[in-house]
């Protein structure tokens, strides 16, 4: 098998605050090959955006720190490279849309100035910046780019602004586009015309995506494979098809059986009670225990590792892991309705999974 674009080892990143030491990417470890979509999803506060500043070194300091792991890009150690290393890797080789694009483009500046930037830093002289710029705000569908040029941020609606940082992260072809939240606050409409551009931009550059997200639907409809996170760590490695037909992981299912249905309708929505923990004092065993239909002791007193460890789908959970003390058969796990089949009420999203 070839080299993955990008390989995750055990990152961990911690913040330093008054109440302790936040550990809020804590032994984290995924891959994505080259012109695939990997997906990670989760509640907000699991660590997912957190993870994704950390690939770039954009963490806040002096509070924040990358306390460990390995971050290889194309067979280098991005936490090797220095601040000025990394500015030649940031919106080159790897880009990033950010989650909120009022707060994250410039309102002092107009969007001429900030696309343009972004090329001339790397290389392009004003005019074929300008060029570029053009066509890259034809090319993500607003229809007076020349006019677009010339506006600030607060002039555009969302959706408009949305495209505006998609051809900014795009304007030097990175090899890896990092999506933090990308269709957030966004009408139904213009979120699918959004990940269409996407899908369409990455199938024409042979881009890599890493799509960060709460939303199992967008997932289903453009992931290849999925990471589900936890309280700082990745409880579910899965490819997305088998994910949706097979959940594993007794999170994953609160997660998908919490989704409306067509086949549900006028029922109570399931719901996963309680919160995610303090990330100052995650639990010492198991830190979705509190909140899971079924545990046992060893769910409390045990960490979970993920098992089998090299599988294509490896699951953090004690369900799985034949070592455990005490571990109950799976045929009862099923009659608590933990593992048991949730196909039929994420039909719609299963049918999307496997069109990928």
């Amino acid at each position: 098998m070839s080299e993955p674009l990008l390989s995750v080892q055990n990152l961990r990143t911690y913040f330093k605050t008054p109440r302790g030491e936040v550990k809020a990417v804590d032994g984290v470890s995924f891959d994505i090959p080259r012109g695939k979509t990997l997906a990670i999803v989760g509640e907000s506060g699991c660590g997912k955006s957190i993870t994704s500043l950390s690939l770039l070194q954009l963490v806040p300091e002096p509070a924040g720190y990358i306390a460990g792991g390995k971050i290889i890009f194309e067979g280098k150690d991005l936490l090797d490279r220095t601040w000025e290393q990394m500015r030649e890797v940031r919106g080159k080789d790897i880009a990033m849309i950010f989650q909120e694009p009022m707060t994250s483009l410039n309102p002092t500046f107009t969007i001429g100035y900030q696309l343009t930037e972004a090329m001339e830093i790397h290389g392009a002289n004003a005019g074929e910046a300008r060029g570029r710029a053009i066509d890259l705000l034809k090319r993500v569908g607003l229809p007076t780019p020349e006019q677009t040029l010339r506006q600030y941020p607060h002039e555009l609606s969302g959706g408009m602004r949305q495209r505006v940082m998609i051809a900014i992260a795009l304007a030097n072809r990175p090899k890896l586009l990092i999506a933090d939240e990308p269709t957030t606050a966004l009408d139904v409409t213009v979120q699918a015309q959004i990940l269409s551009l996407i899908r369409e931009i990455q199938e024409e550059m042979g881009m890599s995506v890493l799509l960060i997200t709460h939303d199992l639907g967008i997932v289903a409809e453009v992931a290849d494979d999925v990471c589900v996170m936890y309280a700082g760590q990745i409880v579910e490695t899965a490819p997305t098809a088998e994910l949706y037909r097979d959940p594993k992981h007794p999170y994953t299912k609160g997660l998908f059986a919490s989704l409306p249905a067509r086949n549900r309708r006028g029922q109570d929505l399931a719901t996963l009670e309680g919160i995610v923990p303090d990330p100052t004092n995650w639990p010492k065993a198991c830190r979705f225990a509190e909140r899971c239909a079924f545990r046992w002791e060893s769910c409390e007193t045990i960490a979970p590792k993920l098992h089998p460890p090299d599988a294509d789908r490896p699951v953090r959970c004690h369900l799985y892991d034949p070592e455990i003390p005490g571990r109950p058969n799976l045929r009862a796990a099923q009659e608590a309705g933990i593992t048991g089949d949730v196909t039929t009420a994420l039909k719609d999203d299963t049918n999307a999974a496997d069109a990928r």
